[in-house]
This record gives C-alpha cells, structure tokens and sequence, in this order.
C-alpha cells in the first residue's frame, strides 16, 4: 500500500481533484487585477514659425480591477459537482489499495503452494533414490530385467527433473511477490511459511448472500459508481446554465499621467482619477445549438455514469460468487483428496513392499507412484484455493487479510 505505483498514482490524481475544487470554489469570490502601461511616443510637431520639431511624449496608465459573477444558471455548482469528484478519486485510492492487497494475498498463496510442490518433489526424489538403490540390487541378484532398471533410472531423472521445475516455479512466484511490493535489485526478503491445518482449509464459508450485502456497502467501487452517477447528475445542471442568462457585476479605478505639462506626477494622477462601477446582463439567443447540444451530451453521460453502476453491482456479485462457489468447490475436493491420499498411500506402500520381494513389477510400482504423487497434488491445490477464496470472501466484509 505504501510502495505500490498504481496506489502513488491515484493518490496523485486525487491532490490534482483537490486543486479543481479550490479553484472551483474560487469562481464564487470576485476577482482583483491590477494593470498599468507605459507608453513613449515620439513625433514631430509644427512650431509656431512654420518648421516642425520632433518631440517626445511620455505617459502612462494605472487601473485596478474587480469582478464577480452575481448568476449563470447552475454553472456556479460547478465547485459542488468537484467536490464530489473529490470524494470519488479518494475511494478510487481504496480501490487501488484493495486492489494491490488482494494481488499480494494471491502471490503469497502462489509461494505457499509451490513451496508445498518443491517438498513433495524433493521428497519423490529421495524415494526416487532409494528404489533405484534397491532396484540395482535386485539387478544384480537376477530379479529384475534390464529393462526394469532402465525404467526405474528414468523414472529417477524424471523426477530430479520436476523438482527443478517446482523450484523455478517457486523462485517465479517469490519473484512475482517481490515485484508487487516494489522492491529494488538489491533489496531481498523471506518469506514466512505458515503450517495451515485442516481448520483453516475447512473454516466457515459465510454465506453468499450476506457477503454481498455486505461488500456493497463496505466496498469502495460501490461508493465510486455512486458518486460518478451523482456527478453527471449535477454536470446536467452545470450545462443548463449555458442557455440561462448570466448576470455579472464589475468595478474598476483608474487614473494615469503624461509628460509636458505643468502639472507634477502626483497631481495629475489626483486629477485623472476615475472610478466605475457597472453590472452585466448576458442573454443567450442563438448559439448554434452549443446549450442544446451540451445538454443532451450531460444527460447521456449520466445514462451512462447509471449503466457503470450497474454494470459495477453484477460485477461485484459475479467475483463474490466465483468466490463462493471456489471456496465450496474446494473444501469438497480437500475432503475428498484427504482420503484419496490416504488409500493411495496405503496402495503405494503395499506395491512398494511387494516389488523389494519380486512379487510386483517395475510399471505396477511406477503406476501406484504417480497415483500417490497426483493424490498429494491434488490435496495441495484444493488446500490453498480454499483458504484463498475464504481470505478473500472474508475481506469483501472489510476483515482484514491474516493468515
């Protein structure tokens, strides 16, 4: 949350709304300017005996300025309608923030699970060696064919090959998670392996009905879509003032002087003073359909703001029940893998006995191998999915994320 990109950038967007909404609410105070010119001029002018004689003339001018727009419609909303810009652009924060958590509790989960690949893929390995120990014993006792050998010392390299494959993947993963949290080249970490049981994989699913209930009111996009819908609301009424008279009031003080006269600087800004004071009223007639136009497209992009928020609402139930039914889904296959692992255990450990007596072949104890090892796997992937899919149930209820 405080390393991420994305998080950085929305927040950026945010004091970027912030500056819109002081300078909308500004347009409600009068503005104030100052001006002045200096000016030279120089040009011949006739003398009294016919011959011209160049002369230079200097002046100069200083006004002061004041303006305030009195009514234009709704246009002066237009620091409302900010304001709720303002508020949008903060839950988009939460959104990236949410967004960023839910990426790092899948790559943790994705670390943790391969990890569990690398132990069963190193422990095959072992098991691995010591059949073909054994199998080079019984060659050499007469036992078993060549052939037989020959499988198992394949089956050996297979199996040192898919440890390295688990490896990699779990190296990848931790890379990934590393990349998530922004860390540097030459920053590193360790990764904490907790030993999840049964009672985390098979805790309470809560129900499908109250999560969603739940996550609309606590889930950030929901407050989003709404505040979108809000702000094309009043971006309707901001552009009915373009076909509404604007009434504006301005006043002004000037005064200014000139060279060549008999009168000092500070007298003839004395005698030139000026003040006005005036108010505007501008009404619209015809202007080329702009108002009509303008009104239209602000109702338009309502409809619109109104279709993403329900577009957002069948997205939120869509991720909630993909969620659900995971977290079901997968508690079954646990269940069901647990035994499957233990029947598969047991099968394996019965053929393997068998085959060190010559009573089984090489392909039956490969066979009955590869059935234990996809048993375990299968235990594994249901495992972590649930506790995924249950984390992640439990924080569209605003819980934290803990494992």
């Amino acid at each position: 949350r405080e390393n991420n990109i994305q998080v950085h950038s929305t927040q950026v967007a945010q004091q970027s709304s912030q500056e819109d909404l002081a300078e909308a609410k500004a347009k409600r105070v009068p503005s104030l300017d100052f001006s002045t010119s200096q000016n030279y001029v120089n040009q011949k002018n006739e003398k009294t005996d016919g011959n011209f004689e160049a002369n230079g003339t200097y002046s100069g001018n200083y006004a002061l300025k004041t303006g305030i727009t009195i009514y234009n419609g709704s246009k002066l909303t237009n620091s409302r309608q900010q304001e709720v810009i303002n508020k949008s652009r903060q839950f988009q924060v939460d959104m990236a923030r949410n967004d960023i958590e839910i990426a790092v509790t899948q790559a943790y989960l994705n670390i943790l699970y391969a990890n569990e690949n690398v132990k069963i893929s190193r422990q095959t390995v072992e098991s691995s060696a010591a059949q073909l120990e054994r199998s080079k014993a019984l060659l050499e006792a007469g036992s078993i064919a060549p052939s037989d050998y020959a499988q198992m010392e394949s089956q050996y390299s297979s199996d040192k090959y898919q440890l390295t494959v688990s490896q990699t993947s779990l190296d990848q993963n931790i890379l990934a998670l590393k990349q998530l949290l922004e860390l540097g080249l030459d920053e590193s970490f360790d990764v904490q392996f907790p030993d999840l049981s049964s009672e985390d994989v098979l805790a309470e699913v809560p129900s499908l009905d109250r999560v969603y209930r739940r996550a609309l009111e606590v889930m950030p996009q929901v407050e989003n879509s709404r505040l979108n819908v809000e702000s094309a609301q009043l971006g309707e009424k901001i552009a009915a003032g373009d076909g509404l008279p604007s009434l504006t009031a301005s006043a002004s003080i000037g005064t200014g002087n000139i060279s060549g006269t008999n009168y000092s600087f500070y007298n003839q800004l004395n005698n030139k003073l000026n003040e006005n004071v005036g108010i505007t009223l501008s009404v619209p007639i015809f202007n080329n359909r702009k108002a009509k136009s303008s009104i239209a497209r602000s109702r338009l992009q309502t409809c619109q703001a109104e279709l993403d928020y329900q577009s957002m609402e069948k997205d939120l139930l869509k991720d909630v029940e993909s969620l659900y039914q995971d977290a079901v889904s997968a508690q079954s296959r646990y269940l069901a893998a647990n035994d499957k692992v233990k029947s598969a255990e047991t099968s394996y450990g019965l053929v393997l006995a068998q085959f060190n007596e010559g009573m089984k072949n090489t392909v039956e104890l490969l066979t009955e191998k590869n059935n234990y090892l996809s048993a375990q796997q299968e235990q594994i992937q249901a495992k972590y999915q649930a506790v995924l899919s249950i984390k992640l149930l439990n924080f569209y209820q605003n819980e934290p994320i803990t494992l």
